[in-house]
């Protein structure tokens, strides 16, 4: 069995919803969803596990022994080429934009997924997967500070860190809304999310 990344250009931010359906009309062989771009060669060009199947888009095809590696290398190097990445296993797609403030913040979680400057979309896509399978994701700031969050009966456990103070305190988020709304304050360097839930010191 194997792992498929798709790429192809988009002028603008795009659901996963809209990514899936472009990536399964792409599998049907109908590439008029797209339009060709250059950086679908350059990716393909640059990554051995990809191939510019069509003028408009590249497939990354790996074993699942390798797959949290090529991908990796894949996101980063999508973003480079201005494309976006659809990966059809986690239902997730990568866009160029909107980032958050923190260069070089990474993207961790429990199924493996480590991304470099992940899109905001994304990291509100992610905390919706949470799941036996994906039981944590994590923002990072290495050095610094970090926010993480786990499901826990009743809702989510709340993590953060501040690293330079030694510092981590811990909450109990209910809401699924209320989660992306304090990961997205985070990663664009408002933390009036620490404002307002009720944290304990452990």
């Amino acid at each position: 069995m194997n792992f498929v990344l798709t790429a192809w250009h988009e002028p603008e931010p795009i659901t996963r919803e809209r990514a899936r359906e472009v990536h399964a009309a792409l599998g049907r062989g109908d590439t008029t969803a797209v339009r060709p771009h250059p950086g679908v060669a350059a990716f393909a060009g640059d990554l051995a596990e990809a191939e510019a199947a069509s003028p408009a888009h590249a497939v990354v095809t790996v074993g699942l022994d390798r797959s949290d590696e090529v991908a990796r290398t894949a996101f980063a190097l999508a973003r480079a080429c201005g494309l976006v990445c659809y990966d059809p296993q986690r239902h997730l797609v990568h866009n160029l934009a909107p980032t958050g403030s923190f260069r070089e913040m990474q993207l961790h979680t429990g199924d493996g997924l480590v991304i470099t400057d992940p899109d905001l979309g994304l990291v509100s896509d992610v905390l919706a997967t949470l799941s036996a399978q994906n039981p944590f994701a994590a923002l990072v700031v290495f050095g610094r500070h970090f926010l993480q969050v786990s499901p826990e009966p009743g809702g989510y456990e709340l993590e953060f860190k501040d690293s330079p103070r030694d510092l981590l305190l811990r909450t109990h988020v209910t809401g699924l809304k209320a989660l992306q709304e304090s990961f997205t304050d985070y990663a664009t360097g408002d933390h009036t999310f620490l404002e307002r839930h009720d944290w304990h010191q452990a």
